[in-house]
């Protein structure tokens, strides 16, 4: 092999060892791991995590700030209950039983302003009742009378349990039943059963779906013989919206 073979063979060796050494500096530069690992790890870390809850504890929340304006306190000189805004005149449905034995009463909304109240009608064969709200025009509710609510629908019973004003549970539907008894010969027919607890002063209050239509009027919860009489936890019963409406139109004089 001649010398001048010999300088360009060595030249050309040199150069690819300039090559290589730029090649090891530009990959680690700035890393201790390879360029796609790098990339990767940037990648995830720029990733938020995600709760998986938040649009349903989102939709809670706007139904809780929906209808809770549309829930009132209703006071008589037996005890306390809730009611439903029924309409934008100052009337509230509730149930018959929250007004038994009075024609007057006294009103609380949200807001905590008091304002009197008188009966306008009563159903006790449906457990439903009109008061009519002096002074006041609070928001009314948006009922569902159709479609039917179904099974495992996510619900919310709003209202004011043992004097707590604008106390609210969840649940689900738990079934919809053809009659269920309320006792003093009245019967429900239909009823939607709910998980959602019903304390004493739900009654006539709301039971809403999450897209803050009421679907019915909690009325009772039902009670285990075997624990003497005892609250059964998680079996609560309402009237369906539809029955509410034509009930209260009816005592209205709309029919």
């Amino acid at each position: 092999m001649t010398g001048s073979s010999l300088i360009r063979r060595g030249a050309a060796v040199a150069a690819l060892y300039s090559v290589l050494a730029t090649l090891v500096l530009v990959s680690g530069c700035g890393s201790s791991g390879s360029p796609r690992a790098a990339s990767a790890s940037a990648s995830a870390s720029a990733t938020p995590s995600v709760d998986p809850f938040a649009g349903l504890q989102q939709s809670f929340t706007q139904v809780v700030k929906t209808v809770s304006p549309q829930v009132v306190q209703i006071q008589s000189n037996t005890g306390l209950g809730s009611g439903v805004v029924f309409d934008g005149h100052g009337d509230v449905v509730t149930n018959a039983h929250v007004v038994q034995g009075s024609r007057r009463f006294v009103v609380t909304l949200p807001s905590g302003d008091r304002h009197p109240a008188t009966l306008v009608g009563a159903d006790t064969s449906h457990d439903l009742a009109v008061v009519h709200v002096a002074g006041a025009s609070p928001p009314a509710a948006t009922f569902a009378a159709s479609p039917q609510p179904q099974v495992g629908d996510l619900v919310l019973a709003i209202g004011n349990p043992l004097g707590l004003r604008s106390s609210v549970t969840q649940g689900i539907v738990s079934s919809i039943r053809d009659s269920v008894g309320e006792g003093n010969g009245v019967a429900l027919s239909p009823a939607i059963q709910t998980s959602a607890a019903i304390n004493p002063g739900n009654s006539g209050g709301a039971l809403a779906n999450l897209s803050g239509q009421v679907i019915g009027i909690p009325t009772l919860a039902a009670v285990d013989p075997e624990m003497g009489g005892a609250q059964a936890p998680g079996i609560g019963f309402a009237i369906p919206a539809a029955t509410v409406e034509r009930v209260a139109e009816r005592l209205l004089g709309g029919s």
